[in-house]
């Protein structure tokens, strides 16, 4: 008996690199990972659009988001709560 679809559980931490939409922030998660040959540890960064209701993101702030259902062609994700703000936040 299926009870429904499981969703992915999954939050990430990033910093906001654009705010110049409405409602919506693109945020840059970085993440490392080993060569596949050499074994050196590389940084990866993925750049993830999110939905901001209200607005409040900033560029700089670091980020909590979550998966969300899809809101647009590219938009897969939710700001959950703004962690810390960047400097470029507070002088606004």
């Amino acid at each position: 008996m299926m009870t429904g679809i499981s969703r992915r559980q999954r939050s990430s931490f990033g910093r906001v690199i654009s705010d110049k939409m409405q409602k919506t922030v693109v945020v840059a998660v970085t993440r490392s990972v080993p060569h596949p040959l050499y074994g050196k540890v590389m940084r990866r960064v993925t750049k993830l659009k999110a939905h901001d209701e209200k607005n409040d993101c900033r560029i700089g702030d670091r980020v909590r988001i979550v998966e969300a259902r899809p809101l647009s062609k590219g938009k897969h994700w939710r700001v959950a709560e703004i962690l810390e703000r960047g400097e470029r936040a507070q002088e606004k």
